[in-house]
C-alpha cells in the first residue's frame, strides 16, 4: 500500500492550485515518433501533468477513501488464492523470442537476441508483505542489455533490484522518463537515457525502444510529486512489438498508440490495484478498462499484470483474473487474452 501512502501525502503536502499545461519539453538529442508532437507537458510549477485528464485529487475524497469501509474487506480476509508460479527457469537459457513475468509489473524480454527486464522489484516492498514468489534466482538474469523503469514508485523501481542487476550485468543500459535518470544515475554507474514522450532511445541497434505516455503520476516522497516523468514503452525488433503500458488509467493514449503502432503483438496492460473505482480510476484500470485499452491499440494478444504480488487496493487479489476470463468466456475480449503464470514463458 505504500504507493497509496504517498497518494494521502501528496493531497495532504499540495496547494490546492489546479495543474494547467503551462510548457512542453523533451530530450532534445532524441528523435520523437509522433508527427507534430509538441512534447511531454509541463504545468505552472514545471512539474509533469497528464495531457487529457491533469490528476487533481480534493481532500475531501481522500478523507472519503481513507475512512469508507472496504465491501469486500471480509471476502479478503478469507480470501486464500495465490498467483500461479512455476520455478523452472529453463526459458533462460532458450534463444527463441520470449515475454515472462515475474510479478506485479516486472517482465523478462528477450527479443531478436537482446535481453531486456522492465520494472525490476524482486523482494518486497518498504510497505506491506509480497504475496508471490519471484520464480527465478535473479542472480540469474545475466547478459541483460536493458533495464527499463517505467515511473520512479517504490512498486516499479526498486534501488536494491536495480543495483543487482547492475553488478551481474555491468554492460546494461537503462531506458527510464525525463528527469528519473537523476535519480538512477546516483544509484549506478552505467549509462542511462531519460525520453519524453513519444521519443526513442538512441540504442545504436536495429532494436527500438519508445517511451510512451500513460495515465498516472510520480514521486518517491510527498516532496518530489510528479517532478520526474511517467509513462510505457514500445519494444520493436524482427518485424515484431512488444507494448508495456506501465501503470496507467484509461484515456485516450491507447488509440493514439494503436495509430503510430499499427500491428502490435503482444500489449502488456495493467488490470490491477483498481477499487475503489472512483478514487484509483485515474491511476490505474480496472479489468474491463483494461479490455478496452487493449481493444483500442489493436494488439493480438494482451497479457494483463500488475495482481497478485502485492495487495495495493481494495479489491481481492485474484479478481482481476476472474473477471478476464469471464469477459473472454462470454465473448467479449478480441483476439487473444493470455492469462500467464509467474515464470511461464509466452514464446510468439
Amino acid at each position: 500500500m505504500l504507493t497509496i501512502t504517498l497518494l494521502i501525502m501528496r493531497v495532504i503536502f499540495r496547494k490546492n492550485t489546479a495543474p494547467v499545461i503551462k510548457s512542453y519539453t523533451n530530450n532534445p538529442s532524441l528523435l520523437t515518433v509522433r508527427e507534430n508532437y509538441q512534447g511531454t507537458p509541463v504545468d505552472q510549477k514545471g512539474l509533469f501533468i497528464n495531457e487529457e485528464f491533469p490528476t487533481i485529487i480534493s481532500f475531501r475524497a481522500l478523507l472519503k477513501f481513507v475512512f469508507q469501509r472496504n465491501p469486500q474487506r471480509a471476502f479478503k480476509a478469507k480470501d486464500t488464492w495465490r498467483i500461479g508460479v512455476l520455478k523452472d527457469d529453463s526459458w533462460l537459457d532458450d534463444p527463441r523470442d520470449k515475454i515472462v513475468w515475474l510479478g506485479h509489473a516486472t517482465f523478462f524480454i528477450q527479443l531478436s537476441g537482446k535481453r531486456i527486464i522492465i520494472d525490476p522489484v524482486f523482494g518486497k516492498l518498504p510497505v506491506g508483505k509480497r504475496y508471490s514468489e519471484l520464480p527465478v534466482d535473479p542472480g540469474k538474469l545475466l547478459n541483460i542489455d536493458y533495464i527499463l523503469v517505467s515511473h520512479a514508485h517504490y512498486d516499479h523501481c526498486d534501488k536494491l533490484s536495480v543495483k543487482l542487476l547492475v553488478k551481474n550485468n555491468p554492460q546494461a543500459q537503462l531506458l527510464c522518463g525525463l528527469q528519473l535518470d537523476r535519480l538512477l544515475s546516483g544509484w549506478v554507474d552505467n549509462q542511462v537515457q531519460a525520453a519524453g514522450w513519444y521519443q526513442q532511445y538512441d540504442l545504436k541497434n536495429d532494436l527500438k525502444i519508445t517511451f510512451l505516455p500513460s495515465r498516472h503520476w510520480a514521486n518517491r516522497s510527498p516532496f518530489d510529486v510528479n517532478t520526474t516523468l511517467w509513462g510505457g514503452f514500445m519494444i520493436q525488433s524482427g518485424g515484431k512489438c512488444i507494448y508495456y503500458g506501465g501503470d496507467s488509467g484509461y484515456d485516450g493514449h491507447f488509440r493514439e498508440i494503436g495509430r503510430l503502432f499499427p500491428d502490435i503483438d503482444v500489449a502488456l496492460i495493467g488490470a490491477g490495484a483498481y477499487a475503489p473505482g472512483w478514487f484509483m480510476s485515474p491511476h490505474h484500470q480496472d479489468p474491463y478498462q483494461a479490455v478496452q485499452a487493449f481493444h483500442d491499440t489493436a494488439a493480438k494478444t494482451f497479457i494483463p499484470f500488475h495482481y497478485g504480488t502485492f495487495d495495493s487496493a481494495d479489491e481481492p487479489m485474484g479478481e482481476p483474473e476472474e473477471i478476464l476470463n469471464k469477459l473472454n468466456e462470454e465473448g467479449k475480449i478480441n483476439r487473444e487474452l493470455k492469462i500467464v503464470k509467474l515464470g511461464e514463458p509466452h514464446f510468439f
